[in-house]
């Protein structure tokens, strides 16, 4: 069973990893294993370079922003 997972750090990783020239191709990261909440994030940079982050996702709570008119 695949937990959820952070999917801004994987981000950040992966931009300093494409950035960096340590990889060029799309890659699977695993995260949580060693504290027993397994969770895979699917990466891959787009030719214009942006970096798409991919993976089951589920519906926690959902709503809408009240606030301030400056957003």
């Amino acid at each position: 069973e695949f937990r959820r997972v952070l999917f801004r750090s994987n981000a950040s990783v992966a931009q300093w990893l494409y950035g960096s020239g340590l990889i060029d191709r799309p890659y699977i990261a695993a995260q949580g294993t060693r504290i027993g909440r397994k969770g895979k994030v699917h990466v891959r940079r787009s030719a214009e370079g942006k970096i798409w982050i991919a993976g089951d996702t589920r519906t926690l709570v959902t709503g809408a922003f009240a606030g301030p008119s400056a957003f």
